[in-house]
């Protein structure tokens, strides 16, 4: 059996299964935010109003909470919506919930490693599509809907049918200038939005091999662009010492076997992948940089769950270090602990000496919420994970989605830049 057979076969108690099964397995950990819990909550009173007990949760200690997507509030449905949270996990005793405005919060796909809320081998289900990024710590890691979230929280268990296994192997190592964003958005392109339908995109080789583990979530978190149900890399020394350094213990290191069977096997040659963008409107509507349309830009983001861990600020202060802004750029880290780091190793200096906004931990311009929404003829460049038509603000503005690099080279130029070409 491959890693994701091996983890739903131990989580539903059995000794194998194969992809088409049917499997109800054991949740390990259970996440909701701020727009996805409202609407289980709507649930819980729906199932109350047909005399179906929701008086407690299967296990408070496994679920938790964060308030990413409309904070800072933007309205006053948005703070309703933070404040029925709060009453939430003060009733069930859900101890884990990640306020805004009380210390450590952020987007909830970075709150999972950060804070080492998911380990390797567990079963992880959020409210949220991209909960996929968190397969990179070797975790079977997908996202659910209203309903069946409330279903794992009365019951601690749900249904799977066991997906099939794409395995993307990567060769070499990555060119300067090359990273994880530009491999994804690659296969996606490749593949198409719908290349990976209920199936499993697994990354592996010495490209993935040589990747950090934040390398790794950014590349599991779009698989979700791809329609894939999970993203996964089998969990390595790399995992256990990134975790480590944030408290967890106890590791569960399932890997596949040698003779693991998948469906399709793709390869890529590190050393041949460049700088990418994904066209308006779709992932998939991919070019390399040097052939990418000569657009002038409105804005440059830099933010999100994809494109704003530590290793992706990093990453765009080594261009913006010296240089100036020529258009409005965000810089939004995509958690406190990140915020923080950032600060103490002076990269937010780099940042506002360049002429660029930093923000606090919000996913609102990404879903285009709040806090940085396009106008109508708008063209931005983005390190988010969507550019269909209205995601980052008005149906008429353009988003291109690029890594931190390209991001950053674009806002010194004004123009989608490839970060080798800067002067």
């Amino acid at each position: 059996m491959n890693i994701v057979e091996k983890i739903l076969a131990k989580g539903s108690g059995k000794s194998t299964v194969a992809p088409d099964d049917v499997v109800f397995a054991n949740v390990d950990k259970v996440m909701m935010h701020d727009v996805s819990g409202p609407g289980v909550i709507k649930v819980f009173d729906k199932l109350k109003k047909q005399g179906i007990s929701v008086d407690k949760l299967w296990d408070p200690t496994k679920v938790w909470v964060a308030e990413d997507h409309f904070v800072p509030s933007a309205e006053k449905v948005s703070a309703e919506n933070v404040a029925k949270l709060s009453k939430f996990t003060k009733n069930y005793g859900i101890e884990k919930h990640f306020k805004y405005g009380m210390g450590q919060y952020g987007i909830c796909h970075t709150i999972s490693h950060e804070e080492a809320m998911v380990m390797p081998g567990d079963v992880y289900v959020g409210g949220d599509s991209h909960t996929n990024t968190t397969g990179a710590l070797g975790a079977f890691a997908c996202g659910l809907g209203h309903t069946d979230i409330a279903y794992v929280l009365l019951n601690g268990k749900i249904w799977f049918k066991v997906p099939e296994t794409i395995l993307f192997k990567l060769n070499g190592k990555l060119p300067d200038h090359v990273m994880a964003k530009d491999v994804i958005l690659k296969i996606i392109g490749d593949i198409g939005t719908d290349g990976g339908n209920y199936k499993t995109m697994q990354f592996a080789g010495t490209g993935i091999d040589e990747m950090s583990v934040e390398s790794r979530l950014t590349m599991c978190n779009m698989t979700t662009e791809a329609g894939a149900k999970n993203g996964i890399v089998e969990p390595d020394q790399k995992v256990v010492d990134y975790l480590s350094s944030r408290g967890a213990t106890n590791f569960n290191l399932i890997k596949g076997d040698e003779d693991a069977e998948y469906s399709e096997v793709i390869e890529y040659e590190c050393s041949e992948l460049e700088p990418t963008v994904a066209k308006p409107f779709s992932p998939e509507n991919i070019t390399v940089v040097r052939e990418a349309p000569s657009v002038e830009l409105d804005k440059s983001y830099i933010g999100s769950c994809t494109g704003a861990k530590y290793e992706d600020l990093e990453a765009a202060a080594k261009i913006l270090k010296g240089r100036q802004v020529k258009i409005r750029t965000e810089i939004l880290p995509a958690a406190i602990s990140i915020y923080k780091r950032a600060m103490e190793n002076g990269l937010l200096k780099i940042f506002l000496d360049a002429g660029v906004t930093v923000g606090p931990p919000t996913c609102g311009a990404c879903c285009g919420a709040h806090m940085g929404v396009l106008a109508k003829d708008e063209i931005c460049i983005s390190t988010t994970n969507r550019n269909f038509p209205g995601r980052m603000g008005h149906v008429e503005s353009q988003t291109y989605l690029s890594s931190p690099m390209v991001a950053a080279a674009s806002a010194v130029t004004g123009k989608i830049t490839d970060p080798r070409d800067l002067k």
